[in-house]
């Protein structure tokens, strides 16, 4: 995997992104030649700057198919699911360069180009991704991992396989250490008398991921160190987590990853970049969905005629654990708490029928724009939760306090990672991501995150 502003991605979708990027820019080259194939002269208009022209064309197809998700792994390896956000990728990505068009002249290419360009780019990617799909799968691509350790880390590490095979790891085996209980599959469980250094060397070891039990006892730090200068990577068991889940694992969490890891910067996560990309975001937002805001509080006043208010302002806990009221589209009736605060259940009696619309497609949060350009919210970090909550979840869940250590946001890591939960256990499993948004945060971050939402908003996930 490539570490990018301290956002991991996998190598392969690095490539994949840079060979779909050339794809993209060279279609439209192709569309100016399919398209004037049969003129004798040249089409000076047209072919005026045609690599700014190519350069606009790939950054706003870029941006729509990332937006759709595709170049998230579970998407790449599905089919029917790449085709569907394949085909609304384009479909989007064509109103945005007609849109283009409209704004900038100068960047006209033509209907016929433009049609041609697409065309030869639609299908380039269907063979680029079944050829991806086809050498990703195979052995020869994927990086070898010798696990230390056999016990209840280890098998931590063995329920990931087919995670780790997704995104194109091997785990090779299981190596005991210091005589702990066999936990893995057995037959995975490695006997030899080599060192970890030779077996490392003889075995084509790329990756070693430290998974012992109890470090105190024979700890090979000399083995791992010769294994380290010899070019092998050795990560402990929450770097790994990290990678391949894109979340932290709490139960393998201790405060000394906290303290000496990279990341959990307090400092960075309040930096003026980010207050300034929260604002121009949310002011464009504003701008653009004006009109939706306007029609959502038009018929949320009709729907009751007028007797019940169009906003809903509810206390959630911010920075630092402070209360600030977050301003919402209301959706739900105006007794739906009658008998105190819970969260919304799938086909929620309480909802609204306009209500339930809004949430699906998530306008209800749209006033929360006003929010951020308050200061108390971000556009992008954890999602903020009401005291109730917040109260029992300090004390049943190690370190949830340490997402109060940033702004809240209107999307997140969480969001588009993990489905909306009801349960405590739910909270718990979108921590881990809130805590890999902390600990990782960057305005690349923020950027692939508000991106994403966009595939969240489409395709519905997790709204109630």
């Amino acid at each position: 995997m490539v570490r990018v502003f301290r956002h991991y991605i996998p190598s392969s979708i690095i490539w994949l992104i840079m060979i779909e990027t050339i794809l993209l820019y060279v279609s439209v080259y192709v569309g100016v030649e399919l398209r004037f194939s049969n003129s004798t002269e040249p089409n000076l208009a047209v072919e005026a700057d045609l690599w700014i022209k190519a350069l606009t064309f790939t950054l706003i197809m870029g941006g729509a198919l990332t937006a759709m998700g595709l170049y998230q792994r579970s998407h790449i390896s599905d089919f029917a699911s790449m085709m569907i956000r394949l085909f609304i990728g384009f479909g989007l990505g064509f109103l945005l360069i007609t849109l283009a068009f409209y704004v900038l002249p100068e960047l006209f290419l033509g209907r016929g180009v433009i049609g041609f360009a697409l065309m030869v780019a639609f299908f380039g990617i269907i063979v680029s991704r079944t050829f991806f799909q086809k050498v990703m799968s195979s052995e020869g691509f994927k990086s070898r991992i010798l696990v230390i350790g056999s016990g209840r880390h280890a098998s931590q590490v063995e329920e990931l396989r087919d995670k780790c095979n997704e995104n194109g790891f091997e785990i090779v085996g299981y190596l005991p250490m210091n005589d702990c209980e066999i936990l893995v599959n057995k037959a995975d469980v490695i006997k030899t008398d080599d060192s970890i250094f030779d077996f490392a060397l003889n075995n084509g070891i790329d990756e070693i991921v430290v998974a012992v039990d109890d470090r105190r006892k024979r700890f090979p730090a000399t083995d791992l160190l010769n294994c380290k200068m010899e070019g092998i990577y050795v990560r402990d068991m929450v770097s790994f987590f990290e990678r391949i889940t894109g979340h932290i694992q709490l139960d393998a969490l201790h405060p000394s990853s906290l303290i000496f890891s990279t990341g959990f910067s307090h400092a960075v996560l309040q930096s003026s970049s980010k207050r300034i990309f929260d604002v121009v975001v949310s002011a464009i937002i504003l701008i653009l969905a004006s009109p939706i805001i306007l029609l959502t509080a038009i018929l949320i006043f009709l729907s009751s005629f007028g007797r019940d208010p169009v906003f809903y302002r509810q206390i959630r806990v911010g920075l630092d654990n402070k209360p600030y009221a977050v301003l919402k589209f209301r959706s739900m009736r105006t007794d739906a708490e009658k008998d105190g605060a819970q969260y919304a259940s799938k086909k929620d009696s309480r909802v609204t029928r306009i209500g339930s619309f809004i949430r699906k497609t998530r306008i209800d949060e749209l006033p929360q724009l006003f929010n951020v350009l308050k200061g108390d919210m971000s556009f992008v970090g954890p999602r903020p939760e009401r005291p109730e909550f917040v109260s029992g979840y300090d004390n049943t869940i190690t370190h949830y306090s340490l997402r109060h250590k940033v702004k809240p946001g209107i999307t997140g890591w969480a969001q588009i990672c993990y489905p909306y939960g009801d349960t405590e256990e739910d909270t718990k499993q979108k921590l881990q991501y809130d805590l890999y948004y902390v600990k990782n945060y960057s305005l690349f971050l923020d950027f692939t995150i508000m991106f994403q939402t966009l595939q969240v908003v489409l395709f519905g996930k997790g709204a109630r």
